[in-house]
């Protein structure tokens, strides 16, 4: 820990000093008792008390003036706060195998349910925004901090055919481009990931492989969120699809951008996905001062101090 005003920690100097002279004090009230005082008269009359409550009380009391220093010294930490300018694009896959109900009530919907509420857990600076794609890609809402705006949109999305992985992520950095700029340094650019799910292979467009490189290059990692399972099927025309999630294909886009790729089988599970994504972006860890933490440190020393003094008088006429 650091201090904004280290010199005033000299003052802890004292508390070894008031240590020093209330044992001094201790052992000459003992040895005056000794010598002035009939040791068996005295135990008959007024039985000895324990001392541990005394001294408990110039404990707390310790505690206190030296919270009270530390607190006057100005400490401080390092805490994390919400970027400014931290966005995050959630590209969401609206392809047909989304209407699979291997997830309950199926997929499309169980990603719009966690996505509600990966979005309601983000701090309220956070700019989100809403891309989906099928056979080609959209900006359903650019980068914004206007939450019911965002959650009503992903209520509207609907299923389409193909699917354009590739694009998905292309229209997610675009949208970024719409952040806007910072007024002290204008040419820098937003942090930010993109959260991308789906569970199909790409079947028109760019690569998501091209995508993932567009993606690296503009220091933007892209998480992915591989959802289905194995035995999961489309009926098209009365005819039953099979639709396995294609896993390899996400897990390199993560990879080559440099972000995490994630698996989830359940809308449980995606919802532990989004909080632990939540929770790795859009924050600085800065120096904070935390004066107040040890004046509360030393005001419930205090007041212990304080209770133990008045419980001990009290024993006493």
């Amino acid at each position: 820990m650091e201090f904004l005003s280290p010199g005033r920690l000299w003052f802890l100097l004292i508390i070894p000093v008031v240590v020093a002279g209330y044992i001094f004090l201790q052992h000459r009230r003992a040895q005056y008792a000794l010598r002035f005082t009939n040791i068996a008269l005295l135990d008959r009359v007024a039985p000895r008390r324990p001392q541990w409550r005394r001294h408990l009380a110039v404990v707390l009391a310790l505690l206190a003036a030296l919270s009270c220093i530390v607190a006057f010294a100005q400490p401080k930490d390092q805490v994390k706060v919400p970027r400014e300018r931290a966005t995050i694009v959630v590209a969401i896959d609206v392809s047909l195998s989304m209407m699979a109900t291997d997830i309950e009530p199926n997929r499309l919907e169980a990603a719009k349910k966690s996505a509600k509420n990966f979005i309601n857990t983000l701090p309220s600076k956070f700019n989100v925004a809403l891309v989906n794609f099928a056979g080609t890609a959209s900006i359903i809402v650019p980068p914004t901090t206007d939450r019911a705006t965002v959650l009503r949109s992903v209520d509207g999305l609907e299923l389409a055919e193909s699917t354009a992985t590739g694009e998905g992520i292309f229209t997610s950095l675009q949208a970024l481009t719409q952040v806007p700029p910072d007024p002290d340094h204008p040419n820098d650019p937003a942090p930010a990931r993109i959260v991308l799910l789906s569970d199909g292979k790409r079947t028109v467009g760019r690569t998501a492989q091209e995508g993932a490189q567009a993606a690296k290059a503009k220091n933007t990692p892209v998480y992915t969120i591989c959802f289905g399972t194995d035995s999961g099927f489309i009926e098209m025309d009365g005819i039953r699809q099979r639709v396995p999630p294609d896993r390899a294909e996400l897990r390199s886009v993560a990879e080559i951008s440099g972000g995490e790729a994630y698996t989830a089988e359940s809308a449980g599970e995606l919802e532990d996905v989004y909080k632990d994504i939540g929770s790795s972006v859009g924050y600085d860890e800065v120096d904070k001062e935390v004066t107040a933490r040890f004046a509360g440190i030393a005001m419930i020393f205090t007041l212990a101090a304080a209770g133990a003094c008045i419980a001990l008088a009290s024993r006493f006429p």
